[in-house]
Protein backbone atom coordinates (compact mmCIF):
# COMPACT_ATOMS: atom_id res chain seq x y z
CA UNK A 1 0.00 0.00 0.00
CA UNK A 2 1.37 3.40 -0.99
CA UNK A 3 1.51 6.27 1.48
CA UNK A 4 -1.30 8.05 -0.38
CA UNK A 5 -3.49 4.95 -0.16
CA UNK A 6 -2.71 4.72 3.56
CA UNK A 7 -3.71 8.35 4.09
CA UNK A 8 -6.96 7.71 2.23
CA UNK A 9 -7.67 4.67 4.42
CA UNK A 10 -7.16 6.79 7.54
CA UNK A 11 -9.42 9.51 6.17
CA UNK A 12 -12.18 7.03 5.39
CA UNK A 13 -11.92 5.50 8.86
CA UNK A 14 -12.63 8.94 10.34
CA UNK A 15 -15.49 9.64 7.92
CA UNK A 16 -16.97 6.18 8.58
CA UNK A 17 -16.56 6.78 12.35
CA UNK A 18 -14.56 3.57 12.77
CA UNK A 19 -12.52 4.29 15.87
CA UNK A 20 -10.85 0.88 16.21
CA UNK A 21 -9.55 1.04 12.66
CA UNK A 22 -8.40 4.67 13.02
CA UNK A 23 -6.49 3.88 16.20
CA UNK A 24 -4.80 0.89 14.55
CA UNK A 25 -3.69 3.14 11.68
CA UNK A 26 -2.22 5.60 14.18
CA UNK A 27 -0.29 2.80 15.91
CA UNK A 28 0.92 1.47 12.55
CA UNK A 29 2.20 4.89 11.52
CA UNK A 30 4.17 5.19 14.77
CA UNK A 31 5.55 1.65 14.54
CA UNK A 32 6.71 2.10 10.96
CA UNK A 33 8.30 5.50 11.66
CA UNK A 34 6.21 7.24 9.04
CA UNK A 35 6.20 11.02 8.61
CA UNK A 36 3.61 11.71 11.29
CA UNK A 37 3.02 15.29 10.16
CA UNK A 38 1.86 13.91 6.82
CA UNK A 39 -0.14 11.18 8.53
CA UNK A 40 -2.00 13.77 10.60
CA UNK A 41 -2.50 16.32 7.83
CA UNK A 42 -3.22 14.03 4.87
CA UNK A 43 -4.99 11.32 6.82
CA UNK A 44 -6.66 12.24 10.09
CA UNK A 45 -7.10 15.97 9.45
CA UNK A 46 -8.39 15.35 5.93
CA UNK A 47 -10.92 12.93 7.40
CA UNK A 48 -12.27 15.29 10.06
CA UNK A 49 -12.45 18.13 7.52
CA UNK A 50 -14.61 15.85 5.36
CA UNK A 51 -16.79 15.14 8.39
CA UNK A 52 -17.16 18.90 8.82
CA UNK A 53 -18.16 19.30 5.18
CA UNK A 54 -20.77 16.54 5.50
CA UNK A 55 -22.15 18.29 8.57
CA UNK A 56 -22.35 21.60 6.70
CA UNK A 57 -24.14 19.88 3.81
CA UNK A 58 -26.68 18.29 6.14
CA UNK A 59 -25.54 14.71 5.50
CA UNK A 60 -24.11 14.43 9.03
CA UNK A 61 -25.67 15.70 12.22
CA UNK A 62 -24.22 16.86 15.54
CA UNK A 63 -23.73 13.32 16.97
CA UNK A 64 -21.63 12.34 13.94
CA UNK A 65 -19.60 15.54 14.15
CA UNK A 66 -18.99 14.95 17.84
CA UNK A 67 -18.09 11.31 17.28
CA UNK A 68 -15.67 12.10 14.47
CA UNK A 69 -13.97 14.78 16.56
CA UNK A 70 -13.63 12.40 19.50
CA UNK A 71 -12.11 9.66 17.34
CA UNK A 72 -9.60 12.06 15.86
CA UNK A 73 -8.72 13.42 19.30
CA UNK A 74 -8.11 9.89 20.60
CA UNK A 75 -5.77 9.25 17.68
CA UNK A 76 -3.99 12.58 18.19
CA UNK A 77 -3.44 11.63 21.83
CA UNK A 78 -1.44 8.65 20.56
CA UNK A 79 0.44 10.62 17.92
CA UNK A 80 1.23 13.87 19.73
CA UNK A 81 4.08 12.60 21.95
CA UNK A 82 5.86 11.39 18.81
CA UNK A 83 4.94 14.47 16.78
CA UNK A 84 6.53 16.72 19.39
CA UNK A 85 9.86 15.00 18.82
CA UNK A 86 9.87 15.87 15.12
CA UNK A 87 12.13 18.85 14.50
CA UNK A 88 10.09 20.91 12.06
CA UNK A 89 6.53 21.73 12.99
CA UNK A 90 4.60 24.14 10.81
CA UNK A 91 1.64 25.82 12.46
CA UNK A 92 -0.96 28.19 11.08
CA UNK A 93 -1.14 29.96 14.43
CA UNK A 94 -1.49 29.42 18.16
CA UNK A 95 -4.89 29.32 19.84
CA UNK A 96 -5.72 29.21 23.55
CA UNK A 97 -9.27 28.02 24.09
CA UNK A 98 -11.40 27.42 27.19
CA UNK A 99 -14.88 27.44 28.66
CA UNK A 100 -15.15 30.32 31.10
CA UNK A 101 -15.27 30.02 34.89
CA UNK A 102 -18.62 28.87 36.28
CA UNK A 103 -19.51 26.94 33.13
CA UNK A 104 -18.77 23.22 32.88
CA UNK A 105 -19.97 22.72 29.29
CA UNK A 106 -17.09 21.50 27.16
CA UNK A 107 -18.33 19.42 24.20
CA UNK A 108 -18.68 22.30 21.73
CA UNK A 109 -15.39 23.85 22.79
CA UNK A 110 -13.61 20.49 22.42
CA UNK A 111 -14.96 20.04 18.89
CA UNK A 112 -13.73 23.53 17.98
CA UNK A 113 -10.27 22.70 19.35
CA UNK A 114 -10.14 19.45 17.39
CA UNK A 115 -11.26 21.10 14.16
CA UNK A 116 -8.68 23.88 14.55
CA UNK A 117 -5.95 21.27 15.03
CA UNK A 118 -7.18 19.59 11.84
CA UNK A 119 -6.57 22.84 10.00
CA UNK A 120 -3.01 23.16 11.26
CA UNK A 121 -3.37 25.33 14.36
CA UNK A 122 -1.50 24.67 17.58
CA UNK A 123 -4.25 24.58 20.20
CA UNK A 124 -4.00 24.78 23.97
CA UNK A 125 -7.33 23.54 25.30
CA UNK A 126 -7.56 24.58 28.96
CA UNK A 127 -10.84 22.73 29.58
CA UNK A 128 -13.98 24.02 31.27
CA UNK A 129 -14.64 26.26 34.30
CA UNK A 130 -11.42 28.23 33.70
CA UNK A 131 -10.87 31.65 35.37
CA UNK A 132 -10.42 34.58 33.00
CA UNK A 133 -7.03 35.42 34.56
CA UNK A 134 -5.72 31.92 33.80
CA UNK A 135 -6.87 32.11 30.18
CA UNK A 136 -5.04 35.40 29.67
CA UNK A 137 -1.93 34.12 31.47
CA UNK A 138 -1.84 31.00 29.27
CA UNK A 139 -2.24 33.11 26.13
CA UNK A 140 0.73 35.25 27.18
CA UNK A 141 2.78 32.23 28.23
CA UNK A 142 2.22 30.38 24.95
CA UNK A 143 2.53 33.47 22.72
CA UNK A 144 -0.94 32.85 21.35
CA UNK A 145 -2.41 34.60 18.35
CA UNK A 146 -6.02 33.94 19.27
CA UNK A 147 -8.01 33.47 22.48
CA UNK A 148 -11.27 31.53 22.21
CA UNK A 149 -13.73 31.72 25.12
CA UNK A 150 -16.94 29.71 25.35
CA UNK A 151 -19.92 30.47 27.58
CA UNK A 152 -23.07 28.36 27.39
CA UNK A 153 -24.88 30.14 30.20
CA UNK A 154 -26.07 33.75 30.24
CA UNK A 155 -24.86 33.96 33.83
CA UNK A 156 -21.27 33.20 32.82
CA UNK A 157 -21.05 35.44 29.74
CA UNK A 158 -19.69 38.24 31.92
CA UNK A 159 -16.53 36.16 32.17
CA UNK A 160 -15.98 36.65 28.43
CA UNK A 161 -16.09 40.41 28.91
CA UNK A 162 -13.68 40.04 31.82
CA UNK A 163 -11.09 38.62 29.39
CA UNK A 164 -11.24 41.85 27.38
CA UNK A 165 -11.02 43.98 30.52
CA UNK A 166 -7.96 42.12 31.78
CA UNK A 167 -6.23 42.55 28.42
CA UNK A 168 -6.97 46.28 28.53
CA UNK A 169 -5.60 46.56 32.07
CA UNK A 170 -2.40 44.88 30.90
CA UNK A 171 -2.18 47.00 27.75
CA UNK A 172 -2.58 43.89 25.60
CA UNK A 173 -5.91 44.62 23.92
CA UNK A 174 -4.24 44.57 20.48
CA UNK A 175 -1.99 41.61 21.22
CA UNK A 176 -4.56 38.86 20.62
CA UNK A 177 -7.66 38.27 18.56
CA UNK A 178 -10.41 37.31 21.01
CA UNK A 179 -13.36 35.26 19.81
CA UNK A 180 -16.44 34.08 21.68
CA UNK A 181 -18.62 31.00 21.39
CA UNK A 182 -21.72 29.63 23.07
CA UNK A 183 -25.46 29.55 22.56
CA UNK A 184 -26.28 32.93 24.18
CA UNK A 185 -23.51 34.85 22.38
CA UNK A 186 -24.57 37.39 19.74
CA UNK A 187 -22.96 40.02 17.53
CA UNK A 188 -24.36 42.67 19.86
CA UNK A 189 -22.56 41.10 22.82
CA UNK A 190 -19.32 40.82 20.85
CA UNK A 191 -19.47 44.52 19.94
CA UNK A 192 -20.34 45.50 23.50
CA UNK A 193 -17.27 43.65 24.75
CA UNK A 194 -15.03 44.89 21.92
CA UNK A 195 -14.15 41.30 21.00
CA UNK A 196 -13.16 40.29 17.47
CA UNK A 197 -15.98 37.93 16.57
CA UNK A 198 -18.02 34.89 17.48
CA UNK A 199 -18.88 31.55 15.94
CA UNK A 200 -22.05 29.52 16.31
CA UNK A 201 -20.35 26.18 15.59
CA UNK A 202 -16.98 24.54 15.00
CA UNK A 203 -16.96 25.06 11.25
CA UNK A 204 -17.71 28.76 11.61
CA UNK A 205 -15.01 28.99 14.27
CA UNK A 206 -12.42 27.64 11.83
CA UNK A 207 -13.56 30.10 9.15
CA UNK A 208 -13.37 32.98 11.64
CA UNK A 209 -9.88 32.07 12.82
CA UNK A 210 -8.66 31.64 9.24
CA UNK A 211 -10.09 35.07 8.38
CA UNK A 212 -7.60 36.65 10.81
CA UNK A 213 -4.60 35.39 8.89
CA UNK A 214 -2.63 38.14 7.26
CA UNK A 215 -4.33 40.81 9.37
Amino acid sequence: MSNEDFYNEISMAIVDLEEEKAVEYAKKAIKENMNLLDVVEKGFAAGIRKVGELWEEGDFFLPELMRGAQIMQNCLDLLMPHLKSESEKITQGIVVIATIEGDIHSIGKTIVATMLRAYGYEVYDLGADVPAEKIVDKAIENKADIIGVSALLTTTMIGQKKIINILKEKGLENKFKVIFGGAPVTNTWVKECNADGFAENAIDAVKLVKSFQGK
